[in-house]
């Protein structure tokens, strides 16, 4: 877990948080995969407020001279942003119930853990 890492992950929490993004969880991977150290799960309530953060949030990562990877094309209600490090996964309700990747990966920071660290 480096520095730079983990505080790209509290800003990205913030722009969620700003962006009104709701039941945000980030789950740690760094014993669980080698594909990223965090991945970041949240739940937008339409499709317009889904694209909206995924763009923002690619607009910061481009910042941190990150190229993110977009995956998740109009109309679709899951986007995947691929920033390497960091998996964040931004869905619309039915979908985030239905794949419910939360349950698949296993162990979730505690909301108020997040909470505390941005």
């Amino acid at each position: 877990m480096t520095e730079p890492t983990e505080s790209l992950k509290n800003r990205l929490l913030n722009i969620l948080d700003d962006k009104k993004a709701e039941h945000i969880q980030v789950i740690d991977l760094h014993k669980k995969s080698i594909i990223a150290d965090y991945m970041i799960i949240a739940t937008a309530q339409s499709s317009r407020q889904l694209y909206a953060i995924a763009e923002h949030i690619a607009i910061e990562l481009k910042h941190h001279g990150i190229i993110p990877i977009i995956d998740g094309a109009p109309p679709t209600d899951w986007v995947v942003v691929d920033a390497g490090d960091i998996i964040i996964h931004l869905f619309r309700p039915e979908a985030r119930t239905f794949y419910n990747l939360e349950k698949m990966w296993g162990t979730v920071i505690p909301e108020h853990e997040i909470a505390s660290t941005h």
